[in-house]
């Protein structure tokens, strides 16, 4: 039998700003009415809810658009919440197949150790190290043993797991499916028995899993978690989720002055987005912001603030300051003060070829000629080499003594 979740606690003011919160920027809570009853008897007794994040450490590192999650996380940290930064190690063994048309190739153990060595050194960018357990999933994924394997893949029907879009639609088409990518969500679903967990955060493409781990909790006789989904972060085309592979990203251990750029580069729409999923700033400033951008202030104003916000957490504040000065020099240095402003796609794009996009040149074929002759200067450096390719980024790009241009590329 499942504990009942209590529900004779008051719920006052400070757990509905608890759930406000929570709410902030998320795609899904469910079933958010239980997820106040925890905020409520927390609040009540004093016990800190248990807020589970699990990654399986696929990669070295890690963009913005993981931290979303992140935020989230320390947003719950700082209302006095545990939070779990769970590494999947034992998971990754496996191979998470959310999102997957074929099967993922399991990691070694090498590459999981290396891994997962920076993994948690990077989100402590983000989580407050002293109030974040860290755990690993083969502390009681390896003890399970073949005998408890078995009993915990009776807890779920096949039938179930059919439903889940990835395995339906390969299944649908002819394609593949081994019998231990099955093991995945119910070793995921497991985490959250062994954790105790309140409450599961994840991607939108995690649900399925997420939801797993509410289901084993009920077949173990505990309070079934609740799960909180956000959405996929679009990178920096504003169209495409932030990935490497799209070239559309900003790296955690960029360099400050790449990192701020790379956010001034963002369109005026995507920027309040990026305010609500990446900022911490509280709802109420940023509704502020928005209103003095709508009255007329110059909407690069709030970019600069959101983009020395991420530099700063990622590097210091006097990183901060320093790449907006750096930026400011290479913008401003012999350009008039009336510029177009032009925004162009498909980084890193070679230096001919942004020419003619940008209207500064009829041809590349004229782009190159303009470069030999030493004509071109980006950010009031000459260039010489016509097999130069801009990464993303705003550049001041001059042609002659009268062509200028303020190029975003993305």
């Amino acid at each position: 039998m499942n504990q009942e979740l209590v529900t004779n606690f008051p719920v006052t003011d400070r757990a509905r700003e608890a759930l406000a919160v929570s709410l902030r920027g998320c795609e899904e809570l469910i079933p958010q009415d239980e997820w106040l009853k925890k905020l409520a008897r927390s609040e009540a007794t004093g016990v800190p809810l248990r807020i589970k994040l699990g990654l399986d450490p696929t990669a070295p590192d890690i963009h913005v658009g993981h931290t979303v999650v992140l935020n989230k996380m320390r947003q719950l940290q700082d209302l006095g919440h545990t939070v779990i930064f769970l590494i999947g190690d034992f998971t990754s063994l496996i191979g998470d197949p959310s999102g997957r048309n074929n099967t993922r190739p399991p990691l070694t153990p090498e590459q999981i150790k290396a891994n997962a060595d920076t993994y948690y050194r990077q989100a402590s960018l983000v989580l407050d190290p002293a109030r974040t357990e860290i755990r690993y999933n083969s502390e009681w994924s390896d003890p399970l043993g073949a005998r408890g394997m078995i009993e915990l893949a009776a807890k779920y029907t096949v039938a179930r797991m059919m439903e889940r879009n990835d395995f339906h639609d390969r299944f649908k088409a002819g394609t593949p499916i081994s019998v231990h990518e099955f093991l995945y969500p119910l070793m995921q679903g497991y985490d959250s028995v062994a954790l105790k967990s309140d409450l599961e955060l994840g991607g939108t493409d995690q649900k399925f899993n997420l939801l797993m781990g509410r289901h084993l909790q009920v077949e173990y006789g505990q309070e079934p978690q609740c799960i909180l989904t956000m959405p996929l972060l679009e990178g920096l085309d504003g169209v495409e989720k932030m990935s490497k592979s799209k070239n559309n990203y900003i790296g955690i251990s960029e360099d400050a002055n790449t990192m701020f750029a790379k956010v001034l580069s963002i369109s005026d729409v995507l920027m309040w987005k990026w305010f609500t999923l990446l900022s911490f700033k509280t709802e109420a400033e940023i509704a502020a912001l928005k209103i003095e951008i709508e009255g007329g202030r110059n909407p690069k104003d709030a970019k600069v603030m959101l983009a020395k916000e991420i530099t700063a957490r990622f590097h210091s504040a006097a990183a901060a300051d320093a790449a907006e000065q750096d930026f400011i020099n290479r913008s401003k240095g012999g350009v008039p003060d009336e510029i177009p402003e032009i925004a162009l796609s498909g980084a890193p794009l070679g230096m001919a070829a942004l020419l003619k996009m940008a209207g500064l040149a009829a041809s590349t074929g004229e782009g190159n000629r303009l470069i030999d002759g030493g004509g071109v200067r980006v950010d009031s450096s000459v260039v010489s080499d016509k097999a130069l390719k801009l990464n993303a980024g705003i550049y001041v790009v001059q042609v002659g003594k009268r062509k200028f241009a303020r190029v975003t590329l993305s």
